[in-house]
């Protein structure tokens, strides 16, 4: 079934050797991004649950995401909720790659139609 976000249907690639994303293209992605928001030279978003149990099976999911796309956000991680940043090293600043993983966080807490 395809998601909402087309980007959550693609897959990050290795990006070594290109430039970070312009601002212009960045606020681009960011408007198809709700909730997502540049911040410190990443991209962030918090998510809110009801309890611990909800917010770990969130992070888990989150990981095996990470791991498939072997693309790896920073987190905080408290009782109800958590906050994901994205950023790519190898370019020195924000790439599609984090969009892409956006999109597919995103995807996991999306509301089943």
């Amino acid at each position: 079934m395809p998601t909402l976000n087309p980007l959550a249907d693609r897959h990050c690639q290795p990006l070594e050797c290109q430039a970070a994303m312009a601002t212009a293209e960045i606020d681009l992605h960011l408007e198809q991004a709700p909730g997502w928001a540049l911040v410190e030279g990443a991209v962030q978003k918090r998510y809110d649950f009801a309890d611990y149990h909800r917010t770990l099976a969130f992070v888990n999911a989150l990981a095996f995401i990470a791991h498939t796309e072997d693309h790896h956000p920073d987190l905080l991680v408290s009782y109800g909720r958590c906050t994901v940043r994205f950023n790519t090293h190898s370019v020195g600043g924000i790439s599609i790659n984090d969009f892409i993983c956006a999109a597919k966080v995103d995807a996991l807490v999306s509301p089943v139609t």
